[in-house]
């Protein structure tokens, strides 16, 4: 499967002058369900794990690198595990909005990185180039109607909670350099209220519910088949000018990407 997909991947189009909108996956999911993990199996299924990311036709976006910057009072807080960072607050929709715009207009992008560590964003970015498909994973990826409505395919990773509970515990201790009390704490004030609140409503939206995540291996191979149908032009309509019922003619090339590395 893999293999037919890894081919007509390499085999560009000799006309770069024309450029198709980018098929766009949002990939939802509660706090350490697997999304990360499902998004890189689709990636490897693909072949697209080990080519070089200015080539990369298959692009990974993460709403954790889209945390607003937070005033003194609230690094404070975050500091000692007081700030809720599964809040819809939390995060910058008008950024993450104009980003996933670009993305629809073939264009470069940049992402903010941010420091888990310092609760801070760095003063650097990674560039993601023009992709066919955008996999992009967050816990509220689906919460804001006018982000959810850009995506046409919508994928939903459902993990028993006791799982996602210690995969958190151990991955903020062993990369965050949190204490045990500090994670259980916030895990019990924030993570899992905002997760019954705010995330697993959303869960209603989701085209595909992906249980027990990366594990399910014939849920995702379901999936790459139909990124494979779209990357080999199984939806004509979709590469001719339609994506949901509404036309879309195509673009040249900006002067931005015309300029990516090859």
């Amino acid at each position: 499967m893999a293999g037919d997909s890894e081919t007509h991947l390499r085999d560009r189009s000799e006309n770069t002058d024309i450029i198709r909108q980018p098929f766009l996956i949002g990939v939802s999911g509660g706090t350490a369900s697997g999304k990360s993990s499902v998004c890189e199996k689709i990636m490897e299924l693909l072949g697209q794990n080990k080519i070089d990311h200015h080539q990369r036709q298959v692009a990974i976006l993460s709403q954790d690198s889209f945390y607003k910057v937070l005033t003194p009072e609230q690094k404070a807080k975050a500091l000692k595990g007081q700030f809720n960072f599964d809040h819809p607050d939390a995060f910058d929709s008008e950024l993450i909005l104009q980003t996933l715009r670009q993305i629809l207009q073939g264009k470069t992008v940049q992402i903010p990185v941010y420091d888990f560590v310092t609760h801070s964003r760095k003063d650097e970015f990674i560039t993601v180039y023009p992709a066919d498909v955008v996999l992009f994973e967050g816990i509220l990826m689906f919460y804001s109607q006018e982000i959810r409505d850009l995506f046409q395919m919508k994928l939903f990773v459902d993990t028993d909670p006791d799982t996602r509970l210690s995969r958190r515990v151990l991955r903020d201790i062993s990369e965050r350099g949190r204490e045990l009390e500090q994670v259980l704490a916030q895990y019990i004030t924030f993570v899992k209220p905002a997760f019954e609140e705010f995330c697993l409503p959303t869960k209603k939206y989701a085209d595909v519910i992906i249980p027990r995540g990366a594990d399910n291996l014939v849920a995702i191979n379901l999936i790459v088949q139909h990124i494979q149908d779209i990357l080999n032009g199984g939806l004509n309509k979709r590469h001719n000018g339609c994506v949901n019922g509404h036309s879309t003619p195509r673009q040249r090339r900006t002067s931005e990407s015309s300029s990516r590395p090859h």
